[in-house]
């Protein structure tokens, strides 16, 4: 993006129309999901909306326009999401499995893998979705170590024109699909005889062959369908291979690139909507006192430094996203940094707006407890910050030739 402050009239205008869909849907949406204690059925929740949201080419609006769909730049997938996830950030995770699962189809795959593989996401009705199937009940932090001592578990077995997948995920979105006979698509990380691989699976290769073996009860991203599912027998046509045999780790690791940059979008949600409670507290409540809260030196400089650090994230998310979905080789460390800085600045903040409030804030009627548990998610999903995406950067930075001013654009 041009170095601007200002949104341009469209952006503007797409902040609008995410802003309404947030509203009229995502939020009643969001308490529905709070009142149902059933996992799956709270999960199973967001497919009208889903539906609704399909609809107004919100779907298409995630799928890059060279391969037919009308994504526009980081910086409107950046207002989207902080828009959608200010209510809702479950759904919007749910939503934008296409996003990582068809990125490595985008970055090595035939015009014939292509079209069929993106074709149902530029659907303009029902509820298509789309499973990166990468993490493991084990763990994947090292998911490309070598066997017997670890690494990706899940194997592919070659049997004639097709592989036989074999093997146990969890947590991505939407590995059941919505009925539990998987997605409309899943990208599997597993092992070939040539190495870590891609192999993409299609809803008639999953059905039938995917156990879920438990649905996973979460504190915050409550509405997402999470799941540790089984894969048996899953028979996938040698011509669903991503790229070659081996080339496995290096598109998983492209993939979660922009994902990894949104998470800065998520996390500017939940302080934006956490500072705005309590701010408003603080404004209308004197705890006792003569005056409202805000007029404590100590209760105004908790929320200064709140506001400074949430405009910060947003910032440094929109140059992130930017600069991932352009292709820009400021990339990688820039969505790494709206990774880690984004995601555990959020806990930070909003756990000092828990002090502004005080005790108040501890019951869970109360609405700032909630945004606590959807930022303690963000350190640890998308690649948790300790295990893989500070290790990302650690080599980065130990690189031979590595310039620190390259990903601010100052060489």
């Amino acid at each position: 993006m041009a170095v601007s402050f200002t949104l341009s009239p469209a952006q503007q205008q797409l902040t609008k129309a995410a802003r309404q869909f947030a509203e009229e849907h995502l939020g009643p949406l969001a308490d529905a999901v709070r009142a149902e204690p059933d996992p799956l059925r709270r999960s199973l929740l967001a497919r009208p909306v889903f539906e609704k949201a399909v609809a107004a080419g919100f779907l298409k609006g995630l799928i890059p326009a060279p391969f037919g769909g009308a994504a526009g730049d980081g910086v409107d997938a950046a207002i989207l999401v902080e828009e959608w996830a200010a209510k809702s950030p479950d759904f919007v995770i749910s939503m934008a499995g296409p996003l990582i699962a068809l990125a490595p189809v985008y970055e090595v795959g035939t015009p014939e893998q292509i079209e069929r593989f993106v074709a149902p996401f530029l659907a303009d009705s029902g509820a298509p979705v789309a499973a990166m199937a990468f993490s493991e009940p084990d763990g994947s932090a090292n998911f490309d170590a070598p066997p017997p001592a670890g690494g990706t578990l899940t194997v592919a077995v070659p049997d004639g024109d097709h592989f036989v997948v074999d093997g146990r995920k969890q947590w991505a979105s939407h590995l059941p699909g919505w009925d539990g006979d998987g997605p409309d698509l899943m990208t599997i990380v597993c092992r070939t005889p040539g190495g870590i691989s891609l192999l993409v699976a299609e809803r008639e290769h999953l059905a039938g062959h995917v156990e879920v073996e438990e649905y996973l009860d979460l504190p915050g991203l409550a509405g997402c369908m999470t799941a540790r599912v089984r894969l048996h027998g899953v028979r996938v046509p040698r011509a669903n291979l991503l790229g070659q045999e081996g080339q496995g780790a290096a598109l998983t690791r492209n993939a979660f690139v922009a994902s990894g940059a949104s998470i800065g979008a998520f996390a500017t949600a939940a302080m934006r909507e956490a500072f705005a409670v309590a701010h408003r507290f603080a404004t209308t409540q004197t705890r006792g006192g003569a005056v409202p809260i805000i007029e404590y030196q100590a209760v105004a400089d908790l929320l200064a430094d709140a506001k400074g650090r949430i405009e910060a994230v947003r910032l440094l998310s929109w140059r992130a996203l930017d600069a991932a979905l352009s292709g820009d080789p400021a990339g990688p460390e820039l969505a790494l940094h709206a990774k880690v800085f984004g995601s555990e600045t959020a806990v930070s903040v909003i756990n000092d707006l828990v002090q502004v409030v005080g005790v108040t804030a501890y019951d869970t009627a109360f609405p700032l407890l909630r945004r606590l548990h959807e930022a303690l998610a963000y350190p640890v999903i998308e690649g948790s910050n300790v295990g893989v995406r500070r290790r990302q950067l650690q080599a980065m930075l130990a690189a031979p030739g590595y310039d620190p001013l390259a990903a601010s654009g100052l060489t």
